[in-house]
């Protein structure tokens, strides 16, 4: 108790020598908004590409961040022996000793930065992963840790600790975690090897990028940490088997790099992230001294902000100088645009009341998009069609169409894009060859499908529900509605389909196809099965093209449509093409 006592006076006593903080300095480093820090002490051979005004710096001692802020930058204090001050979870230190070492830190940080409240970074947490209950030396380390950081923002500090690994935040552990951020901001490492993201090309690499930094962020507000005290930090690194450049070509490099800065700038705007560190420009070793790090810190300082360095003329001929490609720039009201084509807000919201699901009107939305890059419409193909489809379905009376739309709570507009989605579904399904039917499909489709009425008809011009001939018999399943309600024997007549106007004259009176002999109903079996197997081969093709597609699409948040094919014409079936 009497040593626990003593303790607790030191940490007083630190309190009280700590300067007020409305009247301290904050070292020009913002305290609200996202800040962008860059490592660069005497380590980094090119430090003096950080050292320029609008970049905050991270160094140690007392060389360099004079002449860091000298030349225009900001500085914080990097503090590379954490281990030093706390222990480890092995073996931590006196709490007392902790206490010492915190206060002779500060004062070191606060003479290199210049300031009273200076941004110390602990490099780095150990056993950040550790599942509790806890041995009893890694409680007396993370004790320490709490302890030393609320020394150092009692003095007026404020600290920030790296963590290397995905956290363990279960039981009292969680807890811990929420206490050490009350006191100190928590920055999470995030390295990944360069060649992979370069070989997923720019869309498709800053998802990835995207997601694994919001993942990084997600470790810490799933247990309650606040994004406002959270930060993350990339890493340069060159030593092949460290996350970094892990031998990518150069351009690969400076592109991935580009990639990273573009992708932590959009997740630390989405989420309100404290902090993004750069890591990794230093030359320790001879895997580190790589002649293109300062051209990769270039490019990496352009990527977020143009007017920190030349990154163009830095990386030369070869780079892709795109800020867009890849990114979540989206015009208003787009949840995905693919190859520039839309995917429009207003479409998924007139397909959820049809569908009852947003989700799989955005999956109808999707195929839409996609089938619209194989088949282009004009204006008058949709408007023949729709006229179609009312004269064929109602009589020609709009009211009833109407009616009919709103009965399955469908706009015109939405009902229009089905219309449209049909059209593209046919004009695609045309371009597959298929094999015909066996004979014991024939049978099979006979004796199952025998109540179909089927009709004897006549075409002036090649119809493709008589197998593109001219005459034959037509069947209900297949056919336009109105070869069934003319009138036998009469003359020709004007039907009008989705796919255009035929001349059509009745030749019989409508009949069960299973009261045909099966010689005379053949053609006509056969004809519908080969269009099924058209059916069956679109399905096929949409889902393939689908699943490549949709890693080429840039969508809201990254959050991408699930692959499927959708039956819009099950819930509107007077739309459906015959």
């Amino acid at each position: 108790m009497k040593r626990l006592l003593l303790i607790l006076l030191a940490v007083c006593a630190g309190f009280a020598a700590a300067p007020h903080r409305a009247a301290a300095d904050t070292c020009g480093i913002p305290e609200k908004g996202t800040i962008w820090v860059d490592f660069a002490d005497g380590s980094v051979p090119f430090w003096q590409t950080f050292a320029r005004p609008g970049v905050i710096a991270a160094a140690a001692n007392f060389i360099y961040p004079p002449q860091l802020r000298a030349l225009g930058a900001r500085t914080v204090y990097f503090d590379l022996n954490f281990r030093l001050r706390v222990g480890t979870p092995l073996e931590p230190y006196d709490p007392a000793v902790v206490i010492n070492r915190a206060n002779r830190l500060y004062s070191t940080a606060a003479m290199s930065s210049g300031c009273t409240q200076p941004v110390i970074a602990e490099n780095e947490l150990n056993g950040a992963n550790l599942v509790t209950p806890w041995t009893a030396n890694n409680a007396a380390y993370r004790r320490n840790v709490l302890i030393y950081m609320q020394t150092l923002s009692a003095l007026g500090a404020r600290p920030v600790i790296l963590v290397p690994s995905a956290p363990y935040i279960g039981d009292e552990a969680g807890d811990w975690w929420r206490q050490l951020s009350q006191y100190a901001e928590v920055v999470r490492e995030s390295y990944f090897a360069a060649p992979g993201i370069a070989k997923q090309g720019p869309i498709e690499g800053s998802r990835t990028l995207r997601n694994l930094f919001r993942k990084r962020v997600a470790e810490f507000t799933s247990a309650g940490l606040p994004a406002s005290k959270l930060g993350l930090m990339l890493g340069f690194q060159t030593t092949r088997g460290s996350g970094g450049r892990e031998g990518a070509a150069r351009n690969s490099w400076l592109e991935v790099t580009k990639l990273q800065a573009l992708a932590a700038k959009q997740v630390a705007g989405e989420v309100g992230l404290r902090s993004v560190w750069s890591w990794g420009w230093a030359a320790w070793s001879t895997g580190e001294r790589d002649p293109d790090k300062p051209i990769a810190a270039c490019v990496y300082l352009w990527a977020r902000n143009p007017s920190l360095c030349n990154g163009p003329s830095a990386a030369g001929k070869g780079f892709n100088t795109s800020l867009t490609e890849g990114q979540l720039v989206l015009p208003a009201g787009t949840r995905c645009t693919l190859y520039g084509r839309p995917v429009t807000e207003s479409t998924i919201s007139s397909l959820t009341p049809v569908t009852g699901n947003p989700d799989v009107a955005f999956t109808a939305a999707f195929a839409r998009a996609v089938t619209s890059l194989q088949v282009k419409l004009r204006p008058k193909q949709l408007t023949d069609a729709e006229r179609a489809v009312v004269a064929g379905r109602f009589r020609g009376s709009f009211a009833r169409y109407r009616a009919a739309l709103a009965k399955a709570h469908a706009s015109p507009g939405s009902a229009r894009g089905i219309i449209g989605d049909e059209l593209r579904r046919l004009a695609i399904e045309s371009g597959f060859r298929v094999a015909g039917p066996t004979a014991m499909e024939v049978n099979e489709y006979y004796e199952t499908y025998g109540a179909t009425r089927a009709r004897l008809v006549a075409t002036k011009t090649a119809a493709p529900w008589l197998g593109m001939r001219k005459r034959g018999f037509a069947l209900e399943s297949m056919a336009p509605p109105q070869l069934f309600t003319l009138a036998g024997g009469g003359g020709w007549h004007s039907i009008r389909t989705m796919r255009g106007t035929y001349q059509v004259r009745a030749l019989d009176s409508p009949v069960s196809l299973g009261a045909l002999p099966l010689g005379v109903a053949r053609p006509a079996i056969v004809n519908a099965l080969k269009e099924l197997a058209r059916s069956d081969r679109y399905e096929a093709w949409l889902l393939a093209r689908e699943r490549v597609l949709d890693e080429q699409a840039v969508c809201r948040r990254d959050a991408q449509p699930e692959v499927g094919v959708v039956e819009l014409t099950d819930y509107l079936p007077f739309l459906a093409a015959e």
